[in-house]
């Protein structure tokens, strides 16, 4: 019998593709495609920041050099938004000197693809980046999933003051309380009562007598 995974389904990966050459988005888009991911194109940088106000792609693939809005600058804003700010971002570009892939970097590229491009090294960056950015989703997911059952978790440790006669127990506060109410306001400790065979005999003693005599 084949054991059913619990775990639905990843979404194909979304990337989002800028660059102002239609050429460029077109070549790119059908290598892409290869891999069937889902693609989102936009032909300058004031567009793609239209597109992120309502999509959260798994990469950008962004051109450096574009009328109004260029790459690096596009880049900084992406940065600043906590919601986007770890969608890693691949700069496709003619442009190579050492200054260059040095500012792309600082600006907060992950990566460098220079043109014209190579297909079978586009599809492996692309892949690398989103598998390593899908994974760290995957953990932040866990740790706070972690954290948050954590957070529900109470437990009890250290010396409890209780009393040697009537056994209350006394709080941080100084206020003595029944053991169980304490338990119950400082663990998931949740009661039933009962009564145990020695305390039917202190306090009701005919009924232990008949429930003794019946053994």
């Amino acid at each position: 019998m084949d054991i059913l995974d619990p775990t639905p389904p990843e979404k194909p990966p979304l990337i989002l593709v800028v660059d102002d050459v239609a050429k460029n988005l077109e070549v790119m888009c059908n290598i892409l495609s290869i891999e069937n991911y889902q693609i989102s194109v936009a032909s300058d940088g004031r567009k793609a920041w239209h597109i992120l106000q309502r999509l959260s792609p798994d990469l950008i693939l962004l051109d450096v050099m574009m009328p109004n809005v260029d790459g690096y600058t596009l880049c900084r804003h992406i940065k600043t938004v906590e919601s986007k700010k770890d969608i890693p971002i691949i700069f496709v570009t003619a442009r190579t000197g050492r200054e260059d892939l040095i500012k792309g970097f600082e600006v907060g590229g992950v990566d460098y693809i220079t043109k014209p491009f190579n297909a079978s090294e586009l599809l492996v960056r692309v892949r690398t980046h989103i598998s390593l950015y899908r994974a760290n989703r995957r953990n932040e997911y866990l740790i706070a999933e972690l954290r948050a059952a954590l957070a529900q978790v109470k437990t009890l440790s250290g010396l409890l003051p209780i009393c040697s006669d009537c056994k209350q127990i006394r709080d941080d506060d100084g206020y003595w309380q029944q053991v169980e109410s304490y338990l119950a306001a400082h663990s998931d400790v949740r009661f039933t009562h009962g009564i145990c065979p020695a305390c039917v005999r202190k306090r009701y003693p005919d009924l232990a007598d008949q429930i003794l005599s019946k053994k």
